[in-house]
């Protein structure tokens, strides 16, 4: 394997109730990936589940899994045996966290990082039934490359970029399940969504992941658009809105290099300085 190049995949589509089905459909762009060339292919937030955070008042004992025994290891797990590529995904550990995971090309499993930053409101309900994770932002090895595994709403926050970032990690790859914001019709976060995501990669000098869901589940429509970026924060690869699509690219890992040396931005931190971001957030008195 050449370590400066990998070929990297990844599979959007919408939940299918029948989960034969849904499995049947991921099954389907994951051996399209892997005939592409793709070592390492990426699967959406919740991988096997439906968005259920939908409602605050649902039962979620149904969709509560074993990181190493439940559904998803098991699908993942064979997939990524049958495909000879590493797999992502994404599952609602029976512990309480949003967890993503990956399994190498043995279908061992390899990473495990739970969802730090838990979002709440209109049809993101997600604070009544995860809590923040505890997983200290780690490096997993994965495809033979240094990778993070954050999920989803944790795209918003750099802090979570830049400690991903001062450990050199080389690729962040983002389950996701977001679309409307039902307090604003027609408001649509997409271009803002990308765009945080892209700003990450070029201020941690890092290739960026982000797998989103399509289709429309309990009134939410998701939006898609999931993309691959390069750390000069060149989209490299991008997913229509609302059609399944199979992604593949190739990451040049060279081009850390050239950024690092002309923008070493870990080498000229101020951390002395930044004291304020450790505080809570205090209120302005706005409304």
């Amino acid at each position: 394997m050449d370590n400066k190049k990998l070929t990297v995949g990844l599979v959007q589509q919408q939940w299918y109730p029948n989960p034969d089905q849904h499995k049947e459909e991921l099954s389907q762009g994951i051996l399209k990936a892997a005939k592409q060339g793709a070592e390492l292919i990426c699967l959406q937030e919740l991988t096997l589940s439906p968005y259920f955070c939908t409602s605050p008042s649902v039962d979620p004992a149904p969709f509560m899994e074993d990181l190493e025994t439940g559904p998803t290891a098991r699908f993942v797990s064979h997939m990524a045996k049958t495909a000879n590529a590493s797999i992502t995904a994404s599952l609602f550990e029976n512990k309480g966290y949003n967890t993503a995971v990956a399994f190498n090309n043995k279908g061992e499993l390899i990473a495990v990082t739970r969802k730090q930053h838990i979002p709440s409101g209109e049809k993101y309900h997600e604070d009544y039934y995860f809590k923040p994770g505890d997983s200290d932002y780690p490096i997993h090895r994965v495809a033979e490359h240094r990778a993070g595994l954050p999920t989803c709403y944790d795209q918003w926050f750099p802090e979570l970029s830049r400690i991903y970032g001062l450990k050199d990690v080389e690729l962040l790859i983002y389950p996701t399940a977001i679309g409307a914001e039902p307090t604003a019709p027609g408001f649509d976060s997409q271009p803002m969504w990308q765009k945080v995501m892209v700003a990450q990669g070029i201020m941690a000098n890092c290739f960026i992941i982000a797998v989103n869901r399509i289709g429309t589940e309990d009134g939410l429509e998701f939006y898609g658009s999931s993309f691959i970026s390069n750390p000069f924060g060149e989209i490299i690869a991008q997913a229509p809105r609302h059609e399944a699509a199979v992604l593949v690219a190739e990451l040049d890992f060279s081009q850390r290099d050239l950024w690092g040396r002309l923008f070493p931005f870990p080498q000229q931190r101020q951390p002395a300085t930044y004291h304020s971001l450790l505080k809570p957030q205090q209120s302005t008195g706005r409304h």
